[in-house]
Parts: structure tokens; sequence; C-alpha cells
């Protein structure tokens, strides 16, 4: 299957321009991953099942001006958000310096305006609060909301890529949640709109 069919039997609708540069991406990350070993997603197949898994949410969530992307790891979601939505000004917090080779000449070879690496730790990163912070398999939702107070405020909305743990972590969190649990085939969605 190609990219197009794997996003229209989830029904996420993209315009071409934007499809061609998730292409693009799946080959570059299909190529340094032989040489890097930047994800376990070794195939273009298995890389097309990411990029599908990173775009899901925006058939329920409001889209954001400003995102931080939490772990960015080979790009998933950080960056397949950024191809996806070129108005919103994001933000790729990855530490590991193999990765952020890739995710720095990944944005130059696409051509992507809207989207800076800062290689270090998200309690590292100085901004004014972002409108979305997103994040894929690190670490639990009590400790993401503790290590990213410093960069949200009351309007910071939360979208966290969890497996079937999310349940019991949301019972750890302290704070009263605005939240929905999206779920769709292994995944789910965690979309917290605010923290009371």
């Amino acid at each position: 299957m190609n990219l197009e069919q794997y996003l229209e039997r989830e029904e996420i609708v993209l315009a071409q321009n934007i499809v061609i540069k998730l292409e693009h991406f799946a080959s570059l990350l299909h190529e340094w991953n032989q040489v890097h070993n930047l994800t376990g997603a070794k195939t273009i197949d298995a890389i097309y099942v990411n990029i599908v898994d990173s775009l899901y949410p925006m058939t329920f969530i409001t889209k954001p001006k400003t995102l931080l992307d939490v772990g960015t790891g080979a790009g998933f979601p950080g960056l397949v958000l950024a191809i996806a939505l070129p108005m919103c000004e994001i933000i790729l917090s990855e530490p590991l310096k193999k990765r952020v080779s890739f995710l720095k000449y990944a944005i130059i070879d696409i051509d992507l305006s809207n989207v800076k690496v800062e290689a270090k730790r998200v309690e590292c990163i100085k901004h004014k609060p972002f409108e979305m912070i997103s994040s894929r398999a690190v670490t639990n939702t009590k400790l993401l909301l503790d290590l990213t107070k410093e960069i949200s405020d009351v309007k910071t909305e939360y979208l966290f890529y969890k497996g079937s743990r999310v349940f019991n972590e949301i019972e750890d969190v302290h704070h009263q949640l605005d939240y929905a649990i999206v779920q769709k085939n292994q995944r789910n969605y965690l979309y917290i709109k605010g923290l009371g």
C-alpha cells in the first residue's frame, strides 16, 4: 500500500503537497535507519503506519499555533505534525545526538520553515507557554505534566500517545483534568484540554 491508501483507510485528508513531503520523510528515515538505527520501524510500510499513528489525532484535536513535541525520536509525532501543520510553529525536544542530526537534516531536506530542534531535555527548554504539548512513548503522564509546567499555562492542551497504562496514569494525576481518551488500533490518544 502507498501512504495515500493508509491515510484514506483512517479517513485522514491532507493536501497532495503534504502527502508528498510525508513520503519524502518516510524514504529519508528508511535510508538513515539502515545505518543509524533511529527507530524500530524498519520498512517503509512500518514507517507509514507510524506516520498515520502520528496524524490520526488531527481528526479530533483543535489545531494549535505553537506546539512542543517532547522526545521526538525519529520524528514521531513531532516532525510528522510539522509537515501536516505548516502554519504551526513547532519545537522538537530530543536529547539524543544521532536523532537530532537526522531531524535537522530532514527539516532542511524537506524544506520545513515552521520547525526547529532543541537538542536538550524538555525541562531545559525556555519558551513562552505552548498552545499544545505532545509526546509519544516518553515517561508517564504525571511526570510529563510536571516537566512541562514552566512552558505551559491554563490554555495549554496536551496530546499524549499512550498504550494501555494510560488509564492507571490518569488516576495518578492530581489535577482535575478535562480530557478524552481516543482509542484506535493499539493506541490510546490522551487529549487533555485543560488542567483544573
